[in-house]
């Protein structure tokens, strides 16, 4: 799925998962703590990070902001806008590949077993994500399991998740995954 999100709004979302990542947490050692940041591979951060000129004509709030009436134009220029690119790209950073990680975000249920707990999901930086607003970036989507499950909690709550990453490409009807994770820990996000 392609669209366009505003400058305001991607910076806004970037910040704000960048801030929940960076919260000072007491992280089994044995993980390296990440920010959502350090998935995105350099160029394609760096054309997020350098928007093109035309989004800053975009009024808020103006019948073209809203994402809706986005997704309609976005494919076409999807293949030859840099910006836009980044905005779909599933590249990866390989060096994550097979990596043990502990990283927060957000719960969207995919897989329940017959308890009712979850056991399998996408992890994303923002809520919302894949289910309210477009899923952000494959390459800032993670498709996690865990054999043991987690309580459904409210979608409002960030968590930690804790396990290992893998650059693997994961497609559903929900949304696509450039990472996925073997979940070893998930408990709920403390300062």
């Amino acid at each position: 799925m392609t669209f366009l999100v505003s400058k305001k709004s991607w910076f806004f979302l970037l910040i704000c998962s960048t801030l929940l990542s960076a919260q000072p947490a007491l992280a089994n050692q044995s993980y390296k703590e990440i920010d959502w940041v350090e998935l995105i591979p350099d160029d394609d951060l760096d054309a997020l990070m350098n928007p093109p000129e035309y989004l800053n004509e975009i009024e808020d709030g103006s019948f073209e902001d809203q994402i809706s009436n986005q997704l309609l134009g976005a494919l076409e220029q999807a293949t030859d806008d840099r910006y836009q690119q980044a905005l779909t790209s599933a590249e990866v950073k390989p060096e994550y590949d097979q990596q043990q990680i502990r990283l927060p975000g957000f719960i969207v249920p995919v897989e329940m077993n017959e308890q009712q707990l979850v056991t399998e999901f996408f992890l994303v930086p923002y809520f919302g994500a894949c289910i309210h607003l477009p899923p952000p970036p494959p390459n800032q989507i993670i498709y996690v399991t865990t054999k043991q499950g987690v309580a459904q909690q409210n979608l409002y709550d960030p968590s930690w998740v804790d396990g290992t990453l893998t650059t693997t490409l994961i497609e559903n009807e929900i949304a696509v995954a450039a990472y996925a994770l073997t979940a070893d820990n998930i408990e709920p996000y403390r300062e």
